[in-house]
């Protein structure tokens, strides 16, 4: 199913039975690009004492490495009827408690001073807001996850529907 861009949600459709009601990828933003580059220049700087195009080479192949595996690394949330996958984790929607949206500093606190250290994370560094999410599985002894969102509101109430 096609999104209509990177980090738009899929339009809503009832939570019954296994239809898609959220998608996110959470991709890199620009400026993480712009790092990237930079970092691939070095390359010219440790091989330009040898040859240029040495430089330029090492420079190509060092941005293709590290843009494989920013695209390669880029977690997704999907919201179903059924489940929520977040990332490498899945669980079902029943065991899916209070779900709560943080911008700013405190999604900043929620990130760092009040971080439960059994908590399951997929956050990324050039997303703000998060959402934590509780755990009910009285199997499972993870707290809540916290995810990074560009759409904190969407997911919050994707999930919160009944």
């Amino acid at each position: 199913m096609p999104e209509s861009s990177p980090a738009a949600p899929l339009p809503s459709i009832p939570p019954t039975g296994t239809g898609v009601i959220y998608r996110e990828k959470l991709w890199p933003n620009a400026w993480i690009w712009i790092i990237a580059a930079g970092i691939s220049g070095a390359g010219i700087l440790v091989f330009a004492p040898i040859s240029m195009a040495a430089g330029f080479t090492a420079a190509a192949v060092l941005f293709a490495v590290i843009a494989v595996l920013l695209l390669t690394s880029t977690p997704a949330i999907e919201v179903t009827g059924e489940t929520l996958t977040v990332g490498r984790a899945t669980i079902e929607r029943r065991f899916v408690g209070e779900v709560e949206a943080f911008r700013g500093s405190e999604a900043t606190a929620e990130r760092g001073t009040r971080l439960n250290g059994l908590a399951y994370l997929c956050i990324r560094g050039w997303i703000d807001p998060v959402v934590r999410i509780r755990i009910t599985d009285p199997a499972d002894r993870t707290p809540y996850w916290l995810t990074s969102t560009r759409h904190p509101d969407q997911l919050t109430a994707a999930l919160t529907r009944h």
